[in-house]
């Protein structure tokens, strides 16, 4: 069974950036597609972006052109660049991985963007 562990969380100021790390357990070219996804306080669980073994990206619309996915594939790790936080982007972000068996999931991580 896969482990992802999410680093990189924390609270920072409307307009700021973080950078959340996702690091895989197993070489992440074993999945068919990485992402983050996140929960935000009384809302459903949000597909943020994701990344596919192909190097296919997609972004949900309310964050295009602020965070950016990518990929170390020598260290198995999978990466959030969240720039121009926003309040609104404020909940708890989980790392997924999705292989032949189903998909995997992180502990989640908090961003907090105060405004």
């Amino acid at each position: 069974q896969v482990q992802l562990v999410e680093s990189g969380g924390g609270l920072v100021q409307a307009g700021g950036s973080l950078r959340l790390s996702c690091a895989a357990s197993r070489s992440i070219f074993s999945f068919n597609v990485m992402g983050w996804y996140r929960r935000a306080p009384g809302k459903q669980r949000e597909l943020v972006a994701t990344i596919s073994r192909g190097g296919t990206i997609n972004y949900v619309d309310s964050v295009k052109g602020r965070f950016t996915i990518s990929r170390d594939n020598a260290k198995n790790t999978v990466y959030l660049q969240m720039n121009s936080l926003k309040p609104e982007d404020t909940a708890v972000y989980y790392c997924n991985a999705e292989d032949h068996y189903g998909n995997n999931w992180g502990q989640g991580t908090q961003v907090t963007v105060s405004s």
